[in-house]
């Protein structure tokens, strides 16, 4: 009785998370896969290829035939497979198929009884959408079932057919000698596969030839022939003969050849050529059957049908034409302007045939948000090769509303945003749009700790967007330019925000350029960015920016003067491989280099004195790099580098509030609240209890000069919409200078102020180091987030107690005994 007592005892203290582990443990072991196969099953757990050092095993991994159970960090848990199992054991398929049985009957009586073909196509879209759904779960099972996984029950017939599909790759990649073996480990109820590689000696070309039958066909070809992907030495890969084809089939149907196919081109194989282990490959490119050369078509004329799909009013209308440019425009009512539509058209009359600039027209015609679909086709009938690009067009109006939940800088709130959207304003295919937008977000208080309050925004905006750039270039320079898809953007808007501290309101205007050199590169210059700014500061806030400026020297209260801010910006955006995509790594940079009160300098308007507006002069930097790396269908590797400068040269020696950097936050280093991390070393106010390994009180926000942040993420699918998460967040802002930044709570802490400025021979340790996990869900049309983030190095303290992970508290986290863990909620993943 008394071992009794002293049990519940202890598991009333500290270790009562013994239960925890307890019950933790119980949950995994119902998770292991060899639990639920039969008798003679057993579990493929692990496979495997081995292969020499010097061989690259890059695309292997896909040719497994049959994948092993979803694993959580690698240990034998087969979480998944306990999910399709308990959906299995309720599943009842006759039970789907009686319903999708009454759910078509019921539409097809409701389609029936309906009049109005509106109403019977708004109901057969609504049938096809249950049905599916039903299906779905007829052929797949119920969610569980979907989600999870049934177990990979080890079969030799797919070992056999993994084993071949490595032989052929082998063989493909040029090691035409090579062979794999598999080898079983058994393990009790699981079993693990080895596939072991002799690849041989790999085969090189030696010699390259060609047999080209049409003599200007084979000018053509070797006046490209340094553009070939097949050069000598390389070691011979199907691959690149698959890619060869298709640049020889492009460069022909960009030089006129229309009716060209692939199945022209061969490639002959030669390995008994020469020295062993070598090959020779010999290219032909055969003529049509019973001609002796290929057909070259140039253009003879251009069509362009602008209403393509419109009824027109009166049934014996007819369609007006008119000559622009060389291109034959027809339309029942002349609405826009031929000049710039011409500007799109990549085609010209007596040029051969090209496919590229064929795509690029339609392509460009497609981006001036005009019209619904642009098609073009070729007409060789009569003896004439005729282009006809036929455009049908958009609604002229276009209203838009959107209702969701945002998040800058701490607890999403809700929003919601209407826009009006006009096409085609003036007659030049303008885009005018007017919209506004109005919602609440918890933010941290800038003065106090701990607390979120509601942070109101309300903005509304104006723009009109020029498919060109306003500039007056010639006409020929104007054409020229249409391949970038050139914009002008004009835009005036009204923002106001109203959070504890202040209200802050920003009237703007700007005038903006942008193109782009391909559909993955992007540039965006900003002639005018206008701003005049204006604050209302609470009591307590305005204070302690006074005594902030007073005592320490800090001038962030400059900020919140009356402001007028004018800068140009430039910035280029990289994505070569759209960025975000689920099948195949990627990386996006983003560059933006802002000079403001350029011109300040040299002239100051008279208006900006009269009203008392402070003037910002400021360089600013910054360049975010991001990356994501495919492991597998299930996992991705996020990586993230955020850099930025900003340096202000005017007496004030501050810059626009808008335009500091900041630390700390959802999007940002998670293991701090939103911009309260640094500045540098410098160490926030202690907590009332600083003897108990004292909390800091994060009082305001931390704005800097010098930002410098990165982050890694690994993410795994668990189930259905449902991801896991785990992150290292590193980072800090900096100022130019050494100043104090925030005044102590207590005597003992004046004893240590830290280091605010920059330093090469000191930055390193000032890197704040935060980890930490949390669940994605991804419900195709919004991402939500929630970070758990942790704090494990803290230079705000001081040196020899920054290593701050093994006191990190969740159950109360915001007790003065432990740091706490900070929890972040968020839309969209963080990089």
């Amino acid at each position: 009785m008394r071992a009794f007592e002293i049990i519940v005892a202890l598991l009333k203290k500290k270790y009562k998370y013994f239960l925890v582990l307890l019950s933790l443990s119980g949950l995994l072991s119902s998770c292991i896969g060899t639990l639920y196969m039969k008798e003679n099953q057993k579990l493929l757990y692990r496979q495997s290829i081995k292969s020499p050092k010097d061989f690259t095993l890059e695309g292997m991994n896909s040719l497994y035939t049959q994948k092993v159970n979803s694993k959580v960090l690698g240990l034998p848990i087969n979480y998944l497979v306990w999910m399709h199992h308990a959906g299995e054991k309720v599943y009842d398929k006759q039970k789907f198929i009686d319903k999708k049985e009454i759910k078509t009957k019921k539409f097809d009586r409701k389609i029936e009884r309906a009049n109005d073909p509106r109403k019977k196509a708004s109901l057969q879209y609504r049938k096809l959408r249950k049905i599916d759904l039903i299906n779905a779960k007829i052929e797949n099972g119920n969610h569980f079932m979907q989600w999870g996984e049934p177990p990979a029950v080890f079969d030799t017939a797919q070992v056999k057919a993994t084993t071949d599909k490595i032989n052929n790759f082998l063989f493909t990649k040029g090691y035409f000698q090579g062979k794999a073996f598999s080898e079983v480990k058994e393990y009790k109820r699981r079993v693990g596969v080895v596939y072991n590689l002799d690849p041989g000696r790999g085969y090189y070309i030696d010699t390259l030839s060609s047999d080209i039958q049409d003599s200007v066909v084979a000018k053509l070809y070797f006046q490209h022939q340094n553009e070939s992907l097949l050069k000598k030495g390389d070691r011979f890969d199907q691959d690149k003969i698959s890619q060869e084809r298709e640049r020889i089939d492009l460069l022909m149907k960009d030089n006129g050849y229309y009716d060209f196919s692939r199945q022209y081109i061969h490639f002959d194989i030669d390995t008994a050529y020469h020295h062993q282990h070598t090959i020779a490959v010999r290219t032909e490119i055969r003529n049509p059957t019973k001609q002796d050369f290929h057909k070259l078509f140039s253009i003879d004329s251009i069509n362009f049908t602008t209403d393509a799909g419109v009824t027109p009013k009166n049934k014996d209308d007819e369609r007006k034409r008119n000559l622009v440019d060389a291109i034959n425009f027809h339309y029942f009512k002349h609405e826009y302007s031929n000049k710039i539509l011409s500007q799109r058209v990549f085609l010209d009359p007596d040029n051969p045939y090209s496919r590229t600039k064929t795509f690029s027209t339609q392509r460009q015609l497609a981006n001036l948000d005009i019209f619904k679909f642009v098609n073009i086709n070729y007409d060789t009938s009569g003896g004439k090769f005729v282009a006809n690009i036929f455009a049908s067009p958009l609604d002229r109006f276009s209203w838009s509303n959107e209702a969701g939940l945002t998040v800058s800088q701490g607890f999403p709130g809700p929003y919601l945003s209407t826009n009006l959207k006009k096409r085609n304003l003036f007659g030049g295919l303008e885009i005018f749009e007017i919209g506004g937008r109005f919602g609440f977000e918890g933010v941290a208080a800038a003065t106090s700790t701990g607390n979120f309050y509601k942070s109101t925004e309300a903005s509304a905006n104006t723009s009109i967007t020029f498919p060109q750039f306003l500039f007056p270039f010639k006409a020929v320079t104007a054409k020229g330019f249409g391949k970038y898809n050139p914009r002008t953007k004009m835009l005036a808007g009204y923002s106001y925000t109203d959070r504890p501290e202040y209200n802050r309101s920003i009237t703007t205007f700007s005038h903006t350029y942008n193109w782009e050199n391909s559909h993955r590169t992007q540039y965006s210059f900003t002639l005018a960015n206008l701003n005049i700014i204006r604050s209302t500061l609470a009591p307590a806030f305005d204070s302690l920016l006074l005594s902030l400026q007073q005592n320490q020297g800090n001038n962030l209260i400059n900020t919140f003067k009356p402001s007028f801010v004018s800068s140009m910006i430039f910035g280029i955006t990289w994505n070569p491989k759209n960025y975000g995509n689920t099948q195949k790594s990627s990386y996006y940079i983003r560059v933006q280099a802002e000079s403001g009160g350029t011109f300040f300098s040299l002239y100051t308007p008279g208006v900006i004195a009269k009203e008392g507006l402070q003037v910002y002069q400021y360089v600013r930097l910054n360049a975010d790099l991001r990356r994501n790396e495919i492991i597998d269908k299930n996992t991705i590797l996020g990586y993230r580098l955020n850099m930025g400068v900003g340096y202000s040269y005017n007496s004030n020696r501050v810059l626009p509030y808008e335009k500091y950097f900041f630390a700390g936050g959802s999007n940002s280093i998670r293991a701090w609240r939103p911009r309260r991390l640094g500045i540098g070393s410098a160490p926030p106010a202690l907590a009332s209890n600083p003897e108990n390994d004292g909390l800091f009180d994060y009082k305001y926000e931390r704005p800097g000069e010098i930002l410098l942040e990165g982050s890694i993420e690994l993410r795994q699918k668990l189930f259905g919409f449902v991801s896991g998460a785990v992150f290292v967040d590193a980072g800090n802002v900096w100022l130019f200078r050494q100043t104090t930044v925030a005044p102590s709570s207590e005597p003992t802490q004046a004893t240590w102020t830290g280091n605010t400025k920059f330093r090469l021979d000191q930055f390193y340790k000032e890197i704040a180091v935060g980890t930490g996990f949390g669940l994605r869900f991804d419900f195709s049309f919004l991402v939500l987030r929630f970070d758990v983030g942790i704090k494990a190095y803290d230079p705000g303290r001081k040196e020899g107690d920054r290593f701050i992970l093994n006191k990190a508290r969740f159950f109360k986290p915001f007790s003065t005994e432990r740091e706490p863990v900070i929890f972040n909620i968020g839309i969209g993943y963080p990089f």
